[in-house]
């Protein structure tokens, strides 16, 4: 199980997230934030393709790459320096990486007796959820803690999923390991939905609930678009 690593963000910079030039050439002031995977190419070099579809080349920047590996989910405040390739079907970019984080990413887990004590079932705060292009579910949490870790799971009954179960309905389980809640926290985890899949559909309907501080229940609707073989 998967720690939920916990850091604060200003709100304000999420909302940066587009990769658009607004004149003939980039200023070293400015900054985009989004979300992406990694692609490691090398010992010492690698790319991420951001969510809204753009590839950014680091080409210069501080950060500690030791933990990167392919298909490493991350937050990334950047720089555009360059232009790579940016025509009408591709935005590829030079950055100067200002910062990186990883971000929690985890598939969704079939719910047993043997596992029901350690998901847990303490209260969370989803502040936003959307699916990004790449067909992630993506989550903003909030929740209250101290000083130990939490675990956070998407959870679904096992068995196998036919068109009649949609739609698909899931869980956002929270364990805060009897941690005391003195500090409100905000971080965010993306889900790999591929485990709800339905075989010769190319999307499944899916519904995801939690349940708050208050004990009121909220749920979040979405569309897992995908294409599978049907032959």
């Amino acid at each position: 199980m998967k720690t939920l690593w916990i850091w604060t963000f200003a709100l304000v910079a999420i909302l940066m997230t587009s990769c658009q030039k607004d004149d003939d050439s980039y200023s070293v002031g400015k900054f985009w934030v989004g979300f992406g995977i990694i692609d490691k190419s090398g010992p010492d070099t690698f790319t991420v393709q951001m969510d809204d579809g753009s590839i950014i080349f680091p080409v210069a920047g501080h950060y500690n790459g030791d933990w990167f590996v392919d298909d490493s989910r991350v937050l990334v405040n950047y720089t555009i320096v360059d232009d790579k390739k940016v025509d009408d079907t591709n935005k590829e970019y030079y950055v100067k990486i200002n910062s990186v984080r990883k971000i929690l990413m985890k598939g969704i887990v079939d719910i047993t007796e043997a596992i029901e004590d350690s998901i847990g079932n303490d209260p969370v705060i989803i502040s936003d959820a959307w699916m990004s292009s790449n067909q992630l579910l993506n989550m903003e949490l909030r929740y209250f803690g101290n000083s130990e870790v939490h675990f956070i799971n998407l959870v679904k009954e096992p068995g196998e999923l036919t068109a009649a179960d949609e739609p698909i309905e899931l869980e956002l389980r929270h364990n805060k390991n009897g941690d005391r809640e003195d500090v409100l926290f905000n971080a965010f985890v993306t889900f790999d939905l591929s485990a709800i899949m339905i075989q010769g559909q190319d999307s499944v309907e899916f519904i995801v609930r939690s349940v708050d501080y208050q004990g009121n229940e909220t749920t979040f609707e979405g569309t897992y678009k995908y294409v599978i073989a049907t032959d």
